[in-house]
């Protein structure tokens, strides 16, 4: 292949990065993401794993059915069953591929598989044809590949390229890999494996020694035309390689890397805040790109260089991801094609209904703050459209609190169309308020984890609760944001009961991690 070819970028956001602790979406949270990434211009979206159950498959034939110019891949074991339900999932999609994959490195298949190399590669070929008698877009990952026998490796690549596989992909499964090691595999199992220029070689790697995107990029360098990646790098364990790190790193030094990508890069931000609202999972200041302090500049000398020239101590312009710092700002007196326009430029097309919903609670919040910026408007799609299937909604919510009282809380909720109030105290106002929620709701979840936040400047700042709730062994993250921080404390608490709930619902079984 051409060393100036394009980079084929396969985001698995709603697959393995919804593998992180708490992470889980329901099907409207993973068709909004889906939409955006297609319109960030990702080649691929793994919509899902369709054989974990049967939300994830509605979910994944949703998505199948609804965009028209990603292509919407199924994960699959190689079994005969996930892979009809894998197709029965994404049949309807315009360009649909079948992912299915095995373990191949000896640890993996003595151990887990209790299968001999032969047995393994007599699967994976029988597999990989049933998958491509559906589809001539069949992808193969040898999961382990990083920790495999490198000859095997090549094997079983071959055999299955034989069998039809289009894509072949190696994983670094548990992070492992080092760059110079890991590039020299991927040049090993290029110059090794005879048929491979009738496949793209793809390379899927983690980060649990923080080396994901270097390891990535070295697998490019060496010959690699397929990276996968998630949004922010969320995954299982320490997360996956980071879809921006590796797009700008492309885009900031092609003196280095000839290859270019698909990648709208001003849809990156946005992109990256829709992935956070709704896995509820923060992105921290220092992270690169897109992390609140990826373009601050405090030291003295840094400002006065930036303020001359950017380029002394910015390597990419903030409105290159989609971070423009002149944001229109509206207010109380901002009509609805206004704000409808401003959302469309935010990357969010919504229906009539939906529009009418969020105008309304922007016309509410209006009347508390002087300004909304886009961090408020987002908030406010994801209280509006983006929550889950709602058990439990906030009808209101009284707190007394003060040094010289005890802290006392009065909520009514909405469960499932029932009213139901009550009032307890606590040791706090906060704690008051999760008391008698938890009281009202019948719920055992334990608080893990609380974060405050406030989403843009100012003293009148909506404040953005996360919090991460566990019960019987579920865990669910839950987020909430109003003027209010005590309210916001609330419906944050509220969103992840939803979430609970939810996955008490529709219980997944994950597969084993590529």
């Amino acid at each position: 292949m051409k060393q100036d070819s394009q980079i084929i970028i396969f985001d698995t956001t709603l697959r393995d990065g919804e593998q992180s602790p708490g992470a889980s979406m329901n099907k409207a949270e993973k068709l909004r993401i889906a939409t955006q990434l297609e319109k960030l211009g990702v080649n691929v979206i793994e919509a899902g794993f369709p054989a974990a159950s049967e939300g994830d498959f509605e979910a994944v034939k949703k998505i199948a059915q609804t965009l028209k110019i990603s292509q919407v891949a199924a994960l699959c074991r190689t079994n005969e069953d996930d892979i009809k339900k894998g197709w029965e999932a994404i049949k309807d999609a315009a360009h649909p591929r079948i992912h299915t994959f095995i373990a191949t490195s000896e640890l993996h298949m003595k151990y887990k598989l209790s299968m001999e190399p032969s047995q393994v590669l007599e699967q994976a070929v029988k597999s990989v044809k049933l998958a491509a008698s559906y589809t001539d877009n069949v992808e193969f990952s040898a999961e382990d590949g990083s920790r495999s026998d490198p000859p095997f490796l090549c094997k079983v690549f071959e055999a299955v390229i034989d069998a039809g596989a289009t894509t072949v992909n190696l994983p670094d499964t548990v992070g492992y890999a080092i760059p110079e090691e890991f590039a020299e595999l991927v040049k090993y199992v290029m110059e090794n494996t005879p048929n491979m220029d009738k496949a793209v070689l793809s390379v899927h790697c983690h980060n649990d020694l923080g080396l994901a995107t270097s390891n990535t990029l070295a697998a490019i360098k060496a010959g690699a035309r397929q990276v996968e990646v998630t949004i922010n790098g969320i995954g299982e364990r320490a997360g996956n390689t980071s879809l921006e790190e590796v797009v700008m790193s492309l885009a900031t030094r092609p003196n280095f890397f000839p290859q270019t990508t698909s990648i709208v890069t001003k849809r990156i931000y946005p992109t990256s805040r829709l992935v956070s609202m709704i896995t509820g999972i923060l992105v921290q200041p220092n992270r690169a790109i897109v992390g609140a302090n990826a373009f601050a500049h405090e030291a003295g000398i840094h400002q006065d260089g930036v303020l001359k020239n950017p380029m002394t101590y910015e390597i990419m312009k903030p409105e290159t991801i989609g971070l423009s710092k002149n944001n229109l700002v509206l207010g109380k007196h901002s009509g609805r094609h206004a704000l409808n326009s401003h959302i469309q430029e935010m990357g969010y097309n919504l229906s009539k209904e939906e529009l009418d919903l969020v105008f309304q609670k922007f016309k509410n919040l209006a009347d508390k703050k002087k300004s909304i910026q886009d961090e408020d408007i987002e908030a406010l799609i994801n209280e509006g459209i983006l929550r889950s299937s709602e058990v439990f909604s906030l009808e209101y919510i009284h707190v007394l609190s003060g040094n010289t009282v005890f802290p006392t809380a009065s909520v009514q909720l909405n469960i499932n169309g029932r009213k139901a109030q009550g009032a307890t105290e606590g040791n706090g106002p906060i704690d008051a308020v999760y008391n008698i929620i938890s009281k009202l709701t019948n719920t055992k979840s334990e608080l893990l984890r609380f974060t405050i936040s406030a989403l843009t400047e100012g003293t009148d700042a909506q404040g953005e609760v996360t919090v991460r709730l566990q019960e019987d062994g579920i865990v669910a993250l839950g987020k909430g944001a109003d003027p209010d921080i005590i309210t916001a404390s609330a419906l944050a608490y509220i969103n992840g009961l939803n979430r609970l709930e939810y996955l008490k619902e529709h219980p997944v079984v994950k597969p084993e991690n590529l």
